[in-house]
């Protein structure tokens, strides 16, 4: 991992993921991120940390909340508007905001600057959570190996993710 050893990483040598998971019917705006998932390249597993960057025009995911899963972000580069039940706020390089697992207040960050935003984001890990997304028909529910949207009358939408990143891997049987 160039000039760095372990336990210090470089966040240059760590691959970058863009888009989500989302059904490809609503993907939107997010679609765009991109994500260094620095915890997995740290080798944690008890909280996740990602520097995601959100090109203009970008959002960090659709509007949501955690039951199980406390979320927290910190601007490091550019300008993010934070959407949430209480409004909108702007968030500039300094900043920060968190989302406490069980409060049902969707949130979500998007960049409606000219440039880049780069933001840190950390958050617990669960096997267990569901995902509520108020503006969408759109449900997701976490278990181990296995995560699974629904629409809210509780039918599945697209593919179950089995591997997710964040997701342990399912036992084998036998």
């Amino acid at each position: 991992m160039g000039k760095y050893r372990l336990p210090a990483i470089d966040p240059a040598d760590v691959e970058e993921h863009a888009g989500t998971f989302y059904p490809d019917a609503i993907k939107g705006a997010s679609e765009a991120r991109l994500k260094k998932r620095l915890g997995d390249a740290a080798g944690l597993t008890k909280f996740g940390v990602n520097l995601t960057t959100l090109p203009p025009g970008a959002a960090s995911a659709l509007r949501h909340w955690h039951a199980e899963e406390d979320e927290f972000i910190y601007v490091l580069e550019g300008e993010v508007t934070v959407v949430s039940d209480a409004g909108e706020q702007i968030l500039t390089p300094g900043m920060a905001a968190g989302f406490p697992a069980g409060k049902p207040d969707g949130h979500m960050f998007c960049n409606r600057a000219e440039g880049p935003a780069v933001v840190l984001e950390v958050g617990n890990r669960v096997s267990h959570d569901t995902v509520t997304y108020p503006d969408d028909d759109l449900a997701l529910v976490k278990e181990p190996g296995n995560h699974q949207y629904y629409n809210k009358a509780g039918e599945p939408l697209g593919e179950r993710i089995a591997h997710s990143p964040r997701a342990p891997e399912p036992e084998e049987d036998g």
